[in-house]
């Protein structure tokens, strides 16, 4: 479990869109596995047939969602516990904050991806699975898992450069204490002999 753990859950992640759903998912995966571990035959990777079992656990768990309920991600609600960062003693306390923000901001960027193309980003760009792999886990032609994953870049540097122009917009901030100052020290200036 320790081995699969972190894929796992962040296929489970990327399909259910929630921490506590994506953890449930995984217990009831492996929970299966063990009770259906007769049945693997070793003609896949164990993380591939485990992770089948994930995706149709969680694929299970959406069908059994109301459609009617719409459930709002608050950017400052989301849990970045999946991203193991490197802690660092020595790291200034902004630019660690910083980082925070920026896992953030890409965790939600890559939640708004289509689930078609964000489970396919998550194994491939975030777990690093291969093509093959991740076809085989997904049931569906490399090429396919090719073309989501391209597609899933483009969408996320589309999303990611929109909040860029739109942040680039206030930069270097002018209004308000910084103006009035400036303002109150030319004024005094010129009050000079």
């Amino acid at each position: 479990m320790r081995r699969h753990n972190r894929m796992l859950y962040r296929i489970a992640r990327s399909i259910l869109r929630d921490d506590a759903d994506a953890e449930e998912a995984l217990q009831e995966a492996y929970l299966a596995a063990y009770r259906n571990i007769a049945a693997f035959r070793g003609a896949a990777k164990l993380s591939t047939w485990l992770a089948r079992i994930v995706i149709n656990e969680s694929y299970a768990r959406l069908r059994k969602r109301k459609p009617a309920v719409v459930v709002s991600f608050d950017a400052s609600a989301l849990s970045v516990t999946e991203v193991e960062a490197v802690s660092d003693e020595s790291e200034r306390p902004d630019m660690a904050a910083m980082r925070a923000e920026l896992r953030t901001l890409l965790a939600r960027k890559i939640d708004e991806l289509p689930e078609q193309f964000r489970t396919v980003f998550v194994m491939r760009d975030v777990e690093e699975l291969s093509v093959e792999e991740t076809a085989a886990c997904l049931d569906v032609p490399e090429a396919t898992v090719r073309t989501r994953a391209f597609r899933a870049r483009a969408l996320l540097r589309e999303s990611l450069a929109r909040e860029v122009d739109v942040a680039t917009v206030s930069a270097f901030g002018f209004d308000g204490e910084r103006c009035d100052r400036i303002v109150r020290l030319v004024l005094e200036k010129l009050r000079q002999p």
